[in-house]
């Protein structure tokens, strides 16, 4: 049922979704090959923050939940808001329901400056170089998307959305290449790295996608009149005095930028992006200043509860979460299609 649009509602369903949000985190971390109680590990969350004294938790446990589970929850629930994000503003720039960093070929070229680096250039500015790769590679594929779906100066969603397909399949195909043709140990590690996953979360990588998603939340809310504009029609943007091609400029650098160092700290994890402003729009409806936060509450829940799926499915290994994420996202297309 959707919520009324009201301030104190939207409100009241932000403070609803971020403390669900939180507590998904804190229940997930007692997931996993090892299983710790829920109270041990509210105990040790506390005493890592100061308000809780020792506990009947062994040391081992302590470290399983706050080095190794802490940070790779938080960069999960990091990259489903981000994704969410990118979906949700790419769906309202291109007016297309299915749009998504995956189908439109974002992923795929963030994944490409990836690969270079990791393969053959190596950390060339150091711990930038991955994420700096995966950006380049993201914004060179949206433009590429773009110049081949332009025909006589107009960009339709429809064409937009089949160019996206197009370069997708290209770039993977230069990918797969590079890896058949580079080190075939590097390569075995990569091709892991490729299917998805949040098994190489730290705290000291965290806060390059916290800073990322929190600036690309109010970068795309400062857009959101813009967009709001842009969903009913080039011409009604123009009439209220915005530049729909600066906009679609601004939006695809954001995009491109959140999509690449999402990318090169997880691998390809597709169709977040596509269903979670679906979920959100049912909620909150279509403005996009309402539907952005609302989206990102719901992208970071949604991928903190794959991430403990693919933890616990066929545990001790780690299930690659892009594999889970690509089920789901398959049949939620089919369905969308069907509508």
């Amino acid at each position: 049922m959707r919520v009324g649009h009201s301030p104190v509602a939207d409100r009241s369903l932000i403070v609803m979704l971020t403390a669900l949000l939180l507590v998904s985190c804190l229940i997930a971390l007692a997931f996993g090959p090892v299983s710790v109680p829920l109270g041990h590990v509210a105990g040790i969350v506390g005493q890592q923050l100061g308000i809780a004294g020792p506990g009947e938790w062994s040391q081992s446990q302590a470290q399983i939940v706050w080095l190794i589970r802490a940070p790779r929850v938080l960069l999960g629930a990091l990259v489903g808001a981000g994704l969410a994000l990118v979906g949700t503003a790419l769906q309202a720039v291109t007016r297309n329901p299915l749009a998504d960093p995956h189908l439109l070929g974002v992923s795929s070229g963030a994944a490409l400056g990836a690969v270079l680096v990791m393969l053959y250039l190596g950390e060339f500015i150091g711990a930038f170089s991955l994420p700096l790769a995966a950006f380049m590679g993201a914004a060179a594929s949206m433009l590429l998307v773009i110049a081949v779906a332009r025909r006589h100066g107009r960009m339709e969603s429809d064409r937009l959305l089949l160019a996206g397909v197009a370069v997708s399949f290209v770039l993977m195909a230069v990918v797969n290449l590079l890896l058949y043709t580079g080190d075939q140990h590097a390569a075995a590690s990569v091709v892991f790295w490729m299917l998805g996953g949040l098994g190489a979360a730290r705290w000291h990588v965290l806060w390059l996608p916290a800073l990322c998603v929190v600036l690309g939340l109010v970068a795309l809310q400062v857009m959101g009149r813009g967009l709001n504009a842009l969903m009913s029609g080039e011409q009604t943007a123009v009439s209220l005095g915005f530049s729909g091609r600066r906009l679609r400029l601004q939006v695809f650098t954001c995009t491109s930028l959140l999509t690449g160092v999402l990318v090169s700290l997880s691998g390809a994890i597709g169709f977040v992006g596509l269903m979670v402003p679906h979920m959100a729009r049912a909620l909150v409806g279509a403005e996009n200043r309402r539907l952005m936060p609302v989206s990102a509450l719901l992208g970071g829940i949604f991928l903190v509860w794959v991430d403990v799926a693919a933890r616990t499915l066929i545990a001790p290994q780690d299930l690659p979460i892009g594999i889970a994420t690509a089920a789901l996202g398959g049949l939620f297309f089919i369905a969308l299609l069907k509508r």
